[in-house]
Order: C-alpha cells, then structure tokens, then sequence
C-alpha cells in the first residue's frame, strides 16, 4: 500500500488538555510518523504520514480526542507521502 499524508486541523477544546501527547501516544501506536503542533488560534495542526489505513485510525482517534477535549470540527487534506519524517513529534 502507498505511504500517503495527511494535514488535519482540529477545532474546539483542544488546548490545554493534554491533546498533542495523546495524539504523538496514538501514532506510535500505529506506526505512523509526523508533528502535531498547537496553532495561535486554539486549533491543532498534525501532518502525519503513514499507510492510509493507519492514517484512517489516527484520524478516528483525532476525532474522539482524549478524555479533557471537546473535538468540534475536523479538517483534512490529504496527498502522497513527501518522506520527510522518521518519527512523531510533539511541537511546543
């Protein structure tokens, strides 16, 4: 299957509730790699990259978040995979 990527924005109680150390905790499990970041307008921004079923979960995951947030909107753009990743990180 090919490598693709996935640029996700997530909107609603997402900062300050623990929501890049469990998105960074969901990709390693699935083996996919990337950043998340918090953006200046309260949203979350992940660029992850990985098989597209292993994206497909991550994004199911995104959208339940963790216990604390609230996830109100989802946005996606998906291409191929560019490889410049070899880990998952979590950006301050």
């Amino acid at each position: 299957m090919a490598t693709k990527r996935v640029e996700a924005i997530v909107s609603g109680r997402v900062q300050g509730v623990g929501f890049r150390y469990f998105a960074a905790h969901v990709a390693d499990r699935l083996g996919v790699v990337g950043t998340v970041r918090n953006t200046h307008d309260g949203q979350i921004e992940a660029v992850v990259e990985g098989d597209e079923e292993a994206l497909g979960r991550f994004l199911a995951e995104l959208r339940k978040g963790p216990a604390k947030a609230e996830v109100t909107g989802l946005h996606t753009s998906w291409s191929d995979a560019g490889g410049e990743f070899s880990k998952f990180e979590a950006i301050s």
